[in-house]
């Protein structure tokens, strides 16, 4: 992929001097484990703001803060961090050590490499390199080596102490099981008398009484009990509480179990007959919801009448597993939170994944119709920031006039040097701030939105159509989070799924546009798997 003209220039500057005026953006990143660690989001910003005011012709124009492990890439702040580097508003970001950048080796040199095609400068403010130099790039691979290393080491020695602590019949650590206390002396699990009885009272609803999950919780919650972190029960924590075998006394971790670690608070019999009528009902661990990763479609759902997320869930019955998209309300609690009924997930997965390709294969209209209603849009709004830009445009050349004007006077000795002095530093503020500004409506005019070609759109049909068709679960729940932006539940076999338009990237070498994102020209519905053509308008927005 080519260059752009301006990451070039910004390169060319970064290799030599940097400049006069340089405009300097900063990633700091709080880790997960940071609470045994110095490394607070505050003394970043302020090592940060103190290197950047000790060097010549910087100027703070961007903070991207991360409160995430360094293990992924995929972190909001990190993510906005280069994709101002593509667009060139900063030319260089500055982190207070490498080790808050990335804490993997192979992630560290593609995000370097990210960097460096786009001309930014990558440095640290603790550290000795500059990424403009050779040397630089080498030294700076090699912390991020010692990072992965450190970060791995301490990812041993906690999972290693914590099999020694399992290995002996201690608790390991985390949030304690309900109905036990831990001994903060001797790190094993002691009964809690009073929340023993709960336990107790749950295991014998179920068996004896033959009760579900939600009508104990029910009967719980009515009774004033809650749990340990002092909430109401649900028939789910129901269900983890007759699934944990904790309560026979044992203790399991990475597939290990110990046996006879703590007092037990349910006998084997009565914890075999409940494994019993779980496995009966659906509702033992090996039968329980799979992950939302399981479903297509999880997280573009919202149930019609209370707004909550549809998950996925399952049931069994005598011959075959059921698969379901499941009000939260509804899975959680029962029917008295929410009652809307509960969609067939295989012919609503099939329904969207249907409609997805017959829009991308025969509904070019639309597409046209989404991107011409939001270019529309774009230029409505361009008008402002062409109206704003030029009026930023001449305030920066005032400015920059009255800077001349200044230092002409104290040349001259017509003009006190404390009064020039702050003066001057009052519009050289200004000033950094007008160009701020003008670099962010720069970007917004020249990001609008274009119409795919027909080739592009007929490759992604066909590369639709093969994933669907023979791809991998894990393939064709990657093409869904991709093109499909939401589905909206309009009845119980009746869906309106909204699709993204991706945008292809420009010559400049810019980071592609956000995609729109279009309706198809009806409906789905669910259970003839079909799409309608009457009832909706193409609707069309930005991300």
């Amino acid at each position: 992929m080519a260059r752009s003209t301006t990451a070039q220039r910004t390169k060319k500057a970064a290799m030599t001097t940097l400049g006069d005026d340089v405009r300097v953006g900063i990633y700091v990143r709080r880790s997960t484990d940071d609470e045994h660690q110095p490394y607070s989001i505050e003394a970043q910003d302020t090592r940060l703001d103190a290197y950047i005011g000790s060097q010549p012709g910087w100027r703070l124009v961007a903070r991207f803060p991360d409160d995430a492990s360094g293990a992924t890439t995929e972190r909001d702040g990190l993510q906005r961090a280069l994709a101002a580097a593509r667009a060139g508003l900063i030319d260089v970001l500055l982190v207070y050590r490498v080790d808050r950048f990335s804490r993997n080796l192979r992630d560290m040199v593609m995000l370097l490499d990210e960097l460096d095609q786009a001309g930014v400068v990558f440095r640290s403010a603790t550290e000795p390199f500059d990424t403009s130099t050779p040397m630089g790039r080498m030294l700076v691979q090699m912390l991020g080596m010692f990072a992965q290393f450190e970060r791995d080491t301490i990812i041993d020695r906690v999972i290693a102490g914590m099999e020694r602590k399992h290995a002996k019949g201690k608790w390991k650590g985390g949030k304690r099981p309900f109905g036990y206390q831990v001994d903060k002396t001797t790190h094993t699990l002691i009964v809690d008398q009073h929340e023993a009885v709960i336990v107790r009272l749950i295991f014998d609803l179920y068996t004896k009484d033959r009760l579900g999950s939600r009508a104990i919780a029910k009967i719980l919650n009515d009774r004033g009990h809650r749990t340990s972190s002092g909430g109401k029960w649900s028939g789910y924590q129901v269900i983890r509480a007759l699934n944990n075998r904790v309560y026979l006394g044992e203790l399991t971790f990475r597939e290990t179990t110990v046996t006879d670690t703590h007092a037990p608070i349910i006998d084997l019999t009565r914890w075999e007959q409940a494994q019993a009528i779980l496995d009966a009902r659906g509702e033992s661990h090996a039968h329980r919801a799979a992950s939302g990763s399981d479903y297509v479609l999880t997280g573009r759902l919202r149930c019609p009448k209370c707004g909550k997320a549809m998950i996925g869930t399952r049931a069994t019955g005598r011959n075959r597993t059921y698969r379901y998209y499941t009000c939260w309300n509804l899975a959680r609690y029962d029917a008295s939170k929410c009652d809307f009924r509960r969609l067939n997930a295989d012919a609503v997965d099939a329904a969207v994944l249907d409609a997805l390709t017959t829009f991308y294969r025969t509904r070019h209209d639309l597409i046209a119709d989404a991107i011409t209603h939001e270019q529309k849009q774009h230029r409505a709004a361009h008008a402002d920031r062409h109206a704003e830009l030029a009026t930023v445009e001449s305030e920066m050349t005032k400015t920059g006039v009255a800077i001349a004007r200044y230092l002409t006077a104290f040349e001259r000795g017509t003009m006190d040097e404390e009064l020039v002095a702050d003066r001057l530093t009052e519009l050289r503020a200004k000033s950094k701030q007008l160009r701020v500004r003008r670099d962010e409506l720069t970007l917004a005019l020249d990001d609008e939105p274009a119409m795919p070609e027909p080739a592009t759109l007929a490759a992604v049909a066909d590369q639709i159509a093969e994933i669907i068709t023979s791809g991998t679960h894990n393939q064709i729940k990657a093409l869904v989070e991709a093109l499909v932006a939401k589905v909206t539940i309009t009845g119980p076999d009746r869906l309106i799924p909204v699709f993204r338009i991706p945008q292809p990237r420009n010559n400049d070498g810019a980071a592609p546009a956000l995609p729109a994102e279009t309706a198809p020209n009806g409906v789905v519905r669910t259970m003839t798997k079909s799409v309608g053509r009457a009832g909706l308008e193409p609707a069309a927005k930005g991300l």
